[in-house]
């Protein structure tokens, strides 16, 4: 995610490149043979006070140390997911930066994913009436990371990886209380860390989330699956448009049984197009460096960070109480 950054930063309308810092001395040559600054020393690199904003792209576990040198040091930080490791960290993270008044956030570029934007976009229209439930899943099929994601001393594991973006996402629909939270871990291929997860949100307004991480999966099942008061939206595929089925009449008087495998079925009857609707969403546009421009915007004041220190709170708490979750093996109040 380094690079990832670095690279965007290169080709930005709103920053400018200053310089990387890697230990690694092989990175920071590589950086240097393709025409990039590379500090010498983090202390270096905390010293110029030239930088406006220092992004952290690091192993889990050193985030809070980085993120409160470079506060310190008068920076705005933009720190990778996940934030950190525990809420008593994060706590300490942003009481560093309200003393050193700089803006402190973490990088939730899957906000512009554009299937989430999509199940977004027709949660917040009403087109088909309040959310009911919602499941959100990724599979692979290639296992864990052989990096220091397998490891759990530096924050590995799928909860931790692509979690805190999926929680990140729903969180963003439904927005109400949570109730409690219910977890169960995957160890498949790593021991040492979940490889896969399953995560069930219930929400003091009846709605429910499932939250789904495989990474031994040949046959995926759909990205998005979201049921409303009057209607469903699927996406099979995040290259897929979302697919919308809008209820028009929901009582059928002259429906008529449907042979099944083994017998007959009016409850299940499939609907026609006289009493629902279908349609397919037009993919959202999207462009993942707005979350740059708007921290920009937001370091000058004419903006409100996009992803703010209660919303991170949110998600890590989500994380520690699905960690709690799995210890006891049973769901825990939020």
């Amino acid at each position: 995610m380094g690079g990832w950054h670095t690279r965007y930063a290169m080709k930005s309308d709103v920053v400018d490149l200053a310089g990387i810092y890697d230990i690694k001395p092989e990175r920071r040559a590589a950086a240097e043979a393709n025409g990039i600054h590379a500090y010498a020393t983090l202390e270096e690199a905390l010293a110029d006070k030239s930088v406006d904003i220092i992004t952290v792209a690091t192993p889990n576990d050193v985030h809070r140390e980085l993120c409160e040198a470079a506060l310190a040091a008068g920076h705005n930080v933009i720190c990778e997911k996940p934030v950190a490791l525990s809420m008593t960290d994060l706590d300490a993270m942003i009481t560093a930066s309200k003393k050193a008044g700089k803006l402190f956030t973490v990088h939730q570029n899957r906000r512009f994913d554009v299937d989430f934007l999509a199940m977004k976009q027709v949660a917040a229209s009403g087109e088909i009436g309040r959310v009911i439930n919602i499941e959100s899943r990724i599979h692979g099929s290639r296992g864990i990371p052989s990096d220091w994601r397998g490891e759990r001393a530096h924050g590995g594991g799928m909860l931790y990886d692509w979690g805190v973006h999926l929680i990140d996402q729903v969180l963003q629909i439904l927005t109400g209380d949570i109730k409690n939270v219910y977890c169960r871990f995957d160890h498949i291929t790593n021991q040492e860390v979940d490889d896969g997860f399953r995560l069930d949100l219930s929400f003091a307004d009846g709605a429910n989330a499932y939250i789904e991480v495989g990474t031994l999966n040949f046959i995926a099942m759909p990205r998005f699956y979201m049921r409303c008061e009057s209607g469903t939206t699927m996406i099979t595929d995040w290259r897929e448009c979302a697919k919308v089925v809008k209820c028009l009449h929901w009582h059928e008087n002259d429906v008529l049984p449907v042979q099944t495998a083994a017998g007959l079925t009016k409850t299940m009857a499939p609907r026609d197009e006289v009493t629902t609707h279908t349609y397919e969403l037009e993919r959202p546009a999207s462009d993942v460096h707005d979350y740059y421009r708007n921290f920009c915007r937001a370091i000058e004041g004419s903006e409100t960070q996009l992803v703010t220190h209660e919303q991170m709170r949110r998600v890590l708490r989500v994380i520690e109480r699905a960690f709690a979750s799995v210890d006891a093996g049973t769901p825990v109040v939020f």
